[in-house]
């Protein structure tokens, strides 16, 4: 099979992310990065690309050049679709640049730097017909979509209660200088107005959803930027309420001293109840009022088939972040090689977090920094 030809932006020199995003993309095979513009800066471009073992003439100097020049390519060798890993203030334009210049877009999630951006972005993604996928990344391991699975055929009953945490403590002190993922994580102008919530807040309300099946209605926050000197929040709690009637707590901090990645989420229903860590992904424990815990682990048999498709190894053997960013990947992949071939996405590509999921995201981020500043205790969710 022909492999999927990625490009990228941004994920150069000093970039956490950007490996992540090329070891996720190279794990199942069939993807090959083909080009990329990796920093503003235009030899440390070039750098990342000799490292990369890419040729010079596809290794670009910004992303502007990036667009033309693959877009000119035959159409056998461009590139087929770009993953943005930049700070927030580059995802719009970079993403709507390859709209424009006929490319599919994989994004760093929040979508964009803020709500306006991420609706232009939605109507250019519907003018151009074009694929669009946001990587939250954590809807895209196994035992999370077997919980999806579990809530959706009911086994908990009616769900009452959601409790979704992500604590983190790498900014519990004044950051050094050098740091450079911290430093646009907490400057309004590549971040945008949040630091915490918009960094990690926002995948806890996704996983909140994306779990439940429940939309978050309304919500009542309370953010603070506990290290003195800090324009954006470092810590914050929210209060949930979801379609269908029920209630949840979401705590999100980056303050939280001893704590590494700490998301977790906790889902109770009439009947039952789960809980998902993402520090030990690949248990899943059910909670009844009748009979024991049950203890679900990857790779098993009895395992749904959402869950299963996502799976790579056999039980015992663990699955853990690059290949849950895989998942999602291969989602993505999924997408394009069913649109190429003129058929519909089977389960594993229709499972794809995408411009719905982006909108949802950049909406929450801002209404909950305008909740934590409000003396109005409710705020209803906007549906865009």
């Amino acid at each position: 099979m022909t492999k999927v030809r990625m490009g990228m932006v941004g994920g150069g020199e000093g970039a956490f992310i950007g490996a992540i995003h090329r070891n996720a993309a190279a794990l199942d095979g069939v993807i090959e990065l083909v080009c990329g513009a990796f920093s503003s800066d235009a030899e440390s471009s070039q750098r990342t690309g000799d490292t990369l073992h890419l040729p010079a003439h596809r290794v670009y100097d910004n992303y502007q050049t990036m667009m033309e020049a693959e877009s000119a390519l035959p159409e056998s060798e461009r590139m087929q679709f770009v993953a943005i890993v930049t700070p927030n203030h580059m995802h719009s334009p970079v993403a709507l640049a390859a709209l424009h210049a006929g490319f599919h877009v994989l994004s760093e999630k929040p979508a964009t730097l803020n709500l306006a951006e991420v609706l232009q972005l939605r109507d250019v993604v519907a003018d151009t017909g074009l694929l669009y996928g946001v990587t939250h990344t954590y809807t895209g391991y196994p035992l999370v979509k077997e919980a999806k699975t579990r809530v959706a055929a009911g086994e908990l009953g009616a769900i009452r209660k959601v409790v979704v945490e992500y604590p983190q403590g790498w900014l519990a002190a004044p950051t050094d200088q050098s740091n450079k993922q911290a430093q646009w994580r907490l400057d309004p102008t590549r971040a945008g107005v949040s630091s915490c919530m918009g960094d990690i807040g926002v995948h806890a309300a996704n996983l909140a959803e994306y779990v439940t099946g429940l939309m978050i209605s309304e919500v009542c926050a309370d953010l603070t930027a506990f290290v003195e000197g800090r324009e954006l929040d470092d810590d914050g709690s929210v209060l949930l309420r979801f379609s269908g009637g029920a209630r949840g707590v979401l705590l999100a901090s980056q303050i939280s001293v001893g704590e590494e990645n700490g998301l977790r989420i906790r889902v109770y229903g009439e009947s039952g109840a789960l809980e998902w860590a993402q520090q030990e992904p690949n248990s899943l424990w059910l909670k009844w009022p009748d009979r024991p815990d049950q203890l679900l682990r990857a790779g098993n048999d009895y395992l749904g088939e959402l869950a299963s498709l996502n799976s790579r190894t056999p039980a015992g053997h663990p699955e853990g972040y690059i290949e849950a960013f895989a998942n999602i990947y291969s989602a993505f992949i999924g997408q394009i090689l069913a649109r190429q071939e003129g058929r519909p996405p089977d389960a594993r590509a229709a499972d794809c977090p995408g411009i719905q999921e982006a909108v949802r995201g950049m909406t929450f981020i801002e209404l909950v920094v305008a909740a934590g500043s409000s003396d109005t205790k409710w705020h209803p969710f906007p549906v865009h």
